[in-house]
């Protein structure tokens, strides 16, 4: 059975493993594609983050972090970033930890939830936080550079919490 947690430095080998998976191709994250384990630590577990991770069987499945999109008056609003190992794609991960983090962000009392930076081509992630809620709030045009595609635009998708 799959749960959903807070994560320990304990689950970052787990978290290493997706981590470099999704970034390395350099087509869905800003994160520079060779980034080390220790720049994943600075980057995912960064002060402000709570770190969450999806676990079945003793293996890391998934991963999210929550954090105040801006500090001081802007921190009502969440801002997340999500992450699935290769091998649990299409098992609808995705979206079960998106809703496990609206959860999240309801209950520390967040407004809305905000995504900064979603590559436009990566239409899987923009369709699935559609299906959401969130909407595209704004577009910045060339925002990503693809490694196979060049530039491209980034979407700041927007959901609003009740």
């Amino acid at each position: 059975m799959m749960t959903i947690r807070e994560a320990t430095l304990n689950d970052t080998n787990g978290i290493w493993e997706i981590f470099e998976q999704v970034v390395k191709p350099g087509d869905t994250y800003a994160f520079d594609p060779d980034s080390s384990r220790d720049d994943m630590l600075k980057l995912w577990f960064a002060p402000t983050m709570s770190v969450y991770v999806a676990e079945e069987n003793n293996k890391i499945l998934g991963t999210y972090f929550i954090k105040p999109n801006q500090v001081g008056l802007g921190a009502h609003i969440a801002n997340c970033g999500y992450m699935v190992h290769a091998e649990t794609r299409g098992r609808g991960l995705g979206k079960q930890l998106c809703e496990h983090s609206l959860v999240t962000a309801r209950e520390r009392g967040y407004k809305g939830m905000q995504f900064n930076f979603v590559v436009s081509t990566n239409t899987t992630a923009v369709k699935l936080w559609q299906n959401l809620g969130f909407s595209i709030i704004g577009t910045i045009p060339g925002g990503f550079k693809h490694r196979q595609l060049g530039y491209v635009d980034a979407y700041i998708m927007f959901q609003e919490i009740n």
